[in-house]
């Protein structure tokens, strides 16, 4: 049998920095992350740390973009299942929201993830999902089923709803009670750019001019 091309060890190594670098972050928070501790779990070094991630910060970012991907695949999957459309659109952002009950994920993507990596909506994992919602919204903008308003900008707010409903969950006291409330305002304002209310009525011109 041919032995491993210089890709595949390198993208093994990657593998086994990342699962080991989600292990260590989920269990103790990147602040208190050792590189020595998650190397030799690894069975690596640091050099090969370095190498691949340039640093611990490298290293938290290809965990977070591969957790969040996850994230957003399993939303999408969700609205899917809700027959996609709006109503797919709304289960979407519901079920990111609902991630944040997973203690990796609230301490890894939503708590560690901003404070050490920056502004969320620059990830690279949370552009792929905006161009989604992107390409959901003119599926429904050419059925006349969202109001006239840039599609790009709706999306990014969207996202961001959702976004920012799962980071208060995370960071909430009480999570499991915070979770129906963050649903519920996210339900609410996404309502907004409908045409027509959920349940078939009118917006009207008056709640057009709000």
């Amino acid at each position: 049998m041919a032995g491993k091309t210089r890709a595949e060890k390198m993208a093994e190594t990657r593998a086994k920095l990342i699962a080991a670098g989600r292990k260590a972050f989920a269990e103790k928070g990147y602040a208190g992350a050792s590189m020595d501790e998650l190397t030799a779990e690894a069975g690596l070094t640091r050099g090969a740390l370095y190498h691949n991630f340039g640093d611990k910060r490298g290293l938290l970012a290809a965990v977070v973009d591969e957790i969040d991907t996850a994230m957003a695949a399993r939303a999408q999957e969700a609205g899917q299942k809700a027959g996609g459309g709006w109503t797919g659109l709304v289960a979407e952002g519901t079920a990111y929201i609902e991630t944040a009950l997973d203690p990796e994920i609230q301490r890894i993507v939503l708590l560690d993830g901003p404070a050490v990596l920056g502004d969320p909506s620059r990830w690279p994992s949370q552009n792929r999902c905006l161009q989604a919602t992107i390409g959901t919204l003119q599926g429904l903008e050419a059925q006349g089923r969202i109001r006239n308003v840039d599609i790009e900008a709706l999306a990014r707010l969207l996202n961001g709803v959702a976004l920012n409903a799962a980071l208060w969950v995370a960071a909430s006291e009480d999570a499991p009670a915070t979770l129906p409330k963050a649903v519920a305002a996210f339900e609410c304002l996404a309502s907004g750019i409908l045409v027509t209310a959920p349940d078939g009525t009118g917006q009207g011109a008056s709640a057009a001019g709000r």
